[in-house]
């Protein structure tokens, strides 16, 4: 073949190639989205600890407005009436970690400030002393519901991978879009109930992309 020829081949191949690299790009990108959401619904290694915020039978020894946290469960449930509950993924405290008991929420905010506990400071030295609030990386999210007058929280996060693990210092993580839609379902003053009881007692049954389920009568 002749260098001419040769150059030919080269740029008729080359202008080729520039023509579909804009859609190979495209294509590329929305299978990162996609696989980027389901990282964050396919937590907690798939099914076995639910799916993402639903509305679920619960028992009716509950009253509205409460809260019931279930450790065991991985699911944090916001009593709407008698018998329903939302049901939202959260993470839970590592072992070392682990309480329970009542309490009520005694404050809410919006974009709260993060500063690490002396404890979390001498594990991770390198830690920022204060994280202001609306920061990307501020490890309280978007919202915080405050746990009586402990150091413990409900709120939000900025690292929505490690939903349905083990993952935090004793406070419930909840995804930015839960905490927030927890936050306007509720009071100062809501009793909140943390329990490493499991409320769940069967499997689940889908339909139209929605899960059931059973639960037990604690």
């Amino acid at each position: 073949m002749s260098q001419k020829s040769t150059e030919q081949v080269l740029m008729s191949a080359t202008t080729r190639f520039s023509r579909i690299l804009p859609a190979m790009l495209a294509g590329l990108a929305a299978l990162f989205l996609a696989t980027g959401a389901q990282a964050q619904t396919m937590w907690g290694g798939g099914s076995e600890w639910g799916g993402g915020r639903q509305t679920v039978s619960f028992s009716k020894k509950y009253a509205p407005g409460q809260i019931i946290v279930s450790f065991g469960d991985r699911r944090l449930y916001k009593i709407s009436s008698r018998g329903r509950a939302v049901s939202y993924p959260i993470a839970i405290p590592k072992n070392e970690a682990r309480w329970q008991g009542v309490t009520s929420v005694s404050m809410k905010r919006k974009n709260p400030a993060w500063r690490p506990t002396p404890t979390m400071l001498r594990k991770n030295p390198r830690l920022p002393s204060w994280v202001p609030g609306g920061h990307p990386m501020n490890p309280l999210g978007v919202r915080a519901l405050y746990l009586g007058s402990s150091a413990y929280r409900i709120h939000g996060t900025d690292a929505p991978w490690t939903i349905g693990k083990a993952a935090s210092s004793g406070c419930i993580r909840m995804y930015n879009e839960d905490v927030i839609d927890l936050y306007r379902r509720t009071r100062v003053g809501a009793r909140v109930t943390v329990t490493w009881k499991r409320f769940k007692s069967g499997g689940y049954t889908s339909a139209n992309a929605k899960k059931t389920y059973t639960y037990n009568n604690w």
